[in-house]
């Protein structure tokens, strides 16, 4: 994508695309509005247009193939591992192709499929084909899902539904927020994309003024994906406590990452990968966290944390405001070349807090044990593992997975993350970096002979304004750096976490996670 070099739009057409845009979000369930009819189309080629509705589409969504690797092998797992960040580098280079011809896309109903998702398949099943025989080849046995996971679906704009009505103006339709250490229970798939989205060229934004309703780089956020944390319901439920409960804290002071370490890499996704995250990372803790650091790397780096027992690394996606303003990644991979663009917001607060389990003692995390809670990939993926979640100050006891807040004069916007708080005894990672730890159940029992260990729950805290939604559209709008296909949907939140505690501070976090006592 890089720098905006795109045409200006003449008023006229401006005001076009602008009603097409209230038409889209307050249409009652439009499916599709047309926002690429020239100033001088008749009403008869705009009716056309609309009809080619299946080639306008906003993203491309392709099975995760990660998500199925539940049992490969050590000898195997960085081949793999290489393999699977080549597919997300894949689908980032076929959502800009997609983002750059929508020209070519209305004018012809099958170029999507024959010019970008059927080259994209073949590619994708060398890529499948190859990660089979690696896995074969030191003796292990392939899923043979694999096989079909190669084809993706160009995924429509669709018109997101809330009791309202309008778009920004209601409760989000899942309605819950897992309870403390609990599992979601929402795992349907997210309900699209949104009315109007322009991921393409016609999706620039001047001075933070949307054209389309695509975001400043014309793939999201939109309208529908904020709303007034004044009109969601508390939702916030915790599992009662057991005669057995581990209620201590522990907390580490790490900052906010005041030094700017930044990167777009992803070591425990994509490890000895470049870019391997397509979006920027806050660096809080171990200073030594890149693609290419590990476990000996991270046991010599220095820290940011007060406690120097503590040099876990942790990170997230960083959060922007798209009021217009570029800042030093505009021209950069992960940055403005992948959609994410913006003013980078620094938390004001980012607390780190270990609690403990509502019904048992916990045991000392492994060291280098590697969590990731939540899904970049939930506009694809669905919501099964969409933990994150947003509020603001004063309204935390009102949790959105599937909305960005918007927060009254004075309240700040907070992220929440709550980590899986349940060990399968033996491994520090998995093939799938999932299956080797989860959540509790809903009651907080871990399950099929997992340990309880003290779970990191992460808040951050960001003094910013609040978006503005005028006439379907959305100025100023915050945004969670993500892959580009993914749209900045808020529920594709995710943080990540490496223990590097020294076994000392451990032990002492433990039993006073145990002891039921407040320590740091």
């Amino acid at each position: 994508m890089g720098r905006n070099t795109r045409k200006r739009r003449t008023p006229l057409a401006t005001k076009a695309i602008a009603a097409s845009a209230a038409l889209a979000l307050g249409g009652g369930g439009l499916i599709w509005a047309n926002f690429y009819a020239s100033a001088h189309e008749s009403n008869d080629s705009w009716s056309d247009r609309t009809k080619a509705a299946a080639v306008q589409v906003a993203t491309i969504d392709c099975p995760d193939v990660g998500q199925q690797l539940t049992d490969v092998p050590n000898q195997a797992r960085g081949e793999v591992d290489g393999e699977l960040a080549t597919l997300d580098q894949q689908i980032t280079e076929s959502y800009q192709r997609l983002a750059s011809t929508r020209d070519a896309q209305a004018r012809d109903a099958n170029f999507v499929q024959n010019t970008i998702l059927q080259p994209l398949k073949d590619r994708r099943k060398a890529i499948i084909d190859r990660i089979q025989l690696e896995i074969t080849r030191v003796g292990g046995s392939a899923p043979e899902s694999l096989d079909g996971l190669a084809g993706c679906a160009a995924a429509p704009s669709e018109q997101p539904q809330t009791n309202e009505g309008e778009a920004g103006g209601g409760q989000p339709q899942d309605g819950g927020q897992p309870s403390d250490g609990g599992q979601p229970t929402d795992g349907g798939a997210d309900n699209g994309g949104d009315a109007g989205q322009d991921a393409g060229q016609d999706g620039g934004q001047d001075g933070g003024q949307q054209q389309g309703n695509g975001g400043q780089a014309g793939n999201g956020p939109v309208a529908a994906d904020f709303v007034d944390i004044t009109t969601v319901q508390p939702n916030v439920q915790s599992p009662r406590r057991g005669r057995n409960a581990s209620t201590g804290t522990f907390t580490s002071s790490c900052g906010t990452n005041g030094n700017k370490k930044f990167n777009t890499d992803n070591v425990i996704v994509a490890p000895g990968v470049t870019n391997g995250a397509h979006h920027l990372h806050d660096y809080v803790g171990n200073q030594a966290n890149d693609a290419f650091a590990n476990n000996d790397t991270f046991a010599a780096a220095s820290t940011t944390c007060a406690n120097q027992g503590d040099k876990s690394s942790y990170y997230w996606p960083v959060l922007r405001v798209q009021d217009g303003t570029q800042d030093f990644d505009q021209n950069n991979d992960g940055g403005g070349k992948e959609g994410n663009v913006g003013r980078i917001l620094q938390a004001k607060q980012a607390q780190i807090k270990f609690v403990g389990s509502p019904k048992s003692k916990v045991v000392a995390m492994p060291k280098f044990l590697r969590i990731i809670t939540g899904d970049a990939k939930t506009t694809t993926n669905g919501l099964a593992n969409a933990n994150a979640s947003w509020s603001c100050t004063g309204f935390e006891n009102r949790q959105l997975k599937e909305q960005y807040p918007l927060c009254p004069q004075g309240s700040d916007v907070v992220r929440t993350f709550k980590f899986q708080s349940c060990w399968d005894g033996q491994n520090v990672d998995s093939a799938n970096h999932r299956t080797h730890v989860a959540f509790a159940d809903a009651s907080g029992r871990c399950q099929n002979g997992f340990q309880a260990i003290p779970q990191l729950v992460m808040r951050l805290v960001y003094d910013v304004d609040a978006p503005v939604i005028e006439n379907g559209q959305v100025k100023n709008a915050i945004a969670v750096d993500g892959f580009p296909e993914q749209l900045h949907k808020p529920s594709t939140d995710h943080d990540d976490f490496i223990n590097v505690f020294d076994e000392n501070l451990m032990n002492k976090m433990v039993k006073c996670i145990n002891s039921g006592s407040r320590c740091r």
